[in-house]
């Protein structure tokens, strides 16, 4: 396992997944071992509805960036998501279906990139749709 320089969509993904509360989360570099992507991005959700939220949050961040989401599969509901967005995959699965695919060993001779743990709390619903606090008294 490494720490490498990333292209900076996706230390993006990895962050929406983390506030999110994404599970596992694990980025393959395929690049060099006959992949039709650079980057794997995989982690996993506890719920169906944490799996749509966690690729809700990582499309909006990268649309923020100005990073086009090339296609999309997994229906609301799904226990699979994939953002496709051309030399990198998301992929969002229940811990059920990620056992069953096991992506990490079929790229098994894929690089592992380490990452850093969040730098900042998950954001609260509040502070994501922009509204302010107030104390309570």
């Amino acid at each position: 396992m490494t720490n490498i320089s990333l292209r900076p969509e996706i230390p993006w993904a990895v962050e929406a997944a983390q506030d999110k509360q994404a599970v596992d989360i694990t980025v393959l570099k395929l690049a060099g071992v006959g992949a039709f992507v650079e980057y794997f991005l995989l982690c996993s959700g506890h719920s169906q509805p944490q799996i749509q939220a966690i690729g809700e949050a990582i499309e909006e961040r990268l649309k923020n960036h100005g990073i086009r989401l090339e296609h999309r599969e997994g229906k609301p509901g799904a226990e699979w998501v994939l953002l496709d967005y051309g030399d990198f995959v998301a992929h969002i699965f229940s811990e059920r279906a990620r056992q069953y695919y096991d992506l990490e060993r079929l790229w098994r001779t894929a690089e592992r990139i380490d990452l850093p743990a969040p730098t900042r709390p998950p954001e609260r619903r509040s502070e994501a749709a922009g509204e302010s606090h107030r104390s309570k008294t």
